[in-house]
């Protein structure tokens, strides 16, 4: 909708000491040929130059934000850690999180979004991760893709750029993620509530806000986690995000305690406002795709129940 080059100016006299720029624009710049793919390289100098940087990636057709949200809340109680703002995930925001990752910064908590073939593998390219979660494939952007094996190939874009010594966090209930196994060569983690997964929650139950709560085990340990966030779709996000933390060494009881102190930190996800007048007001309006839509309408079901909807 707008030329940045008409912005440069304006941007210099806020502050900055020059921009990118594919042209002259009366500003201090740096003429590149493609100023994405130059914001991109910029991006991956400074990983270059932070070789003790622990890096995760999270995607997903569903959650990442709200999985990055938690994963990032956790994990930065282990070390300064720099993730995205609200969705910054594609080829422009992601590079421009890693850019604010400096020499003190020790977790980068990235989202990683593909709105076609050979995305996830180009921003992977960028911060090379070390860890990296699918949380699941649905219908969301299957018209660019084809079809839902299409998302499926590009989700599996992350556990298929991780290292060796890596490690592939997957959905263990979702039999699309769980066949990405055999595109990674780093160790596998599984989550969900499959009787089998490595981070498993049990005794899910909703309280009457549609708030989950369930017994988290992992590494052989158990903790009661009760979330503040709305709907039974959120144990996936937290389960994933508990996966990440203990990876990193971080005790399971004190995951449980973070993630039932856990408040939202990005907006119109699943967002309930309590009006004066008695009206509950759930406002999940960021995006949508079927499976997202269901799992709101199946918590406005839960906070509805025994009042008007």
């Amino acid at each position: 909708r707008a030329d940045g080059h008409d912005f440069a100016a304006q941007a210099v006299a806020a502050g900055a000491t020059a921009v990118l720029a594919s042209r002259p624009c009366g500003a201090p710049a740096l003429i590149v040929p493609d100023v994405t793919a130059a914001l991109g390289l910029l991006a991956r100098a400074v990983v270059d130059r932070l070789p003790s940087l622990e890096i995760a990636g999270i995607t997903g057709s569903a959650g990442k934000t709200t999985t990055k949200d938690l994963a990032a809340g956790l994990i930065e109680a282990l070390g300064p850690t720099v993730a995205p703002r609200a969705s910054w995930n594609n080829e422009i925001g992601h590079p421009l999180t890693v850019l604010r990752a400096t020499a003190a910064t020790r977790y980068l908590v990235l989202e990683l979004s593909a709105r076609g073939p050979g995305h996830i593998a180009q921003l992977c390219q960028i911060a090379p991760p070390r860890l990296g979660v699918v949380l699941c494939v649905g219908h969301a952007h299957e018209g660019e893709f084809g079809s839902i094996e299409g998302v499926a190939e590009a989700k599996g874009e992350l556990p298929a750029a991780l290292p060796a010594n890596g490690i592939a966090l997957l959905n263990a209930d979702d039999w699309r993620v769980r066949n990405m196994a055999a595109r990674t060569q780093a160790r596998v983690v599984t989550f969900g509530e499959s009787a089998g997964a490595d981070v498993r929650a049990g005794q899910v139950r909703l309280d009457e806000r549609g708030r989950p709560g369930f017994q988290l085990a992992m590494d052989g340990a158990l903790a009661f986690v009760q979330m503040r966030l709305y709907g039974r779709h959120n144990v996936h996000n937290a389960l994933a995000a508990a996966g990440l933390a203990g990876q990193l060494g971080m005790p399971v009881a004190e995951i449980a305690e973070r993630l039932s102190a856990a408040e939202p930190r990005s907006r119109w996800r699943m967002e309930v406002t309590d009006r004066a007048d008695g009206v509950a007001v759930l406002n999940d309006a960021y995006n949508a795709n079927p499976e997202s839509v269901r799992a709101a309408l199946d918590t406005l079901a839960v906070l509805a129940r025994g009042r008007r909807a």
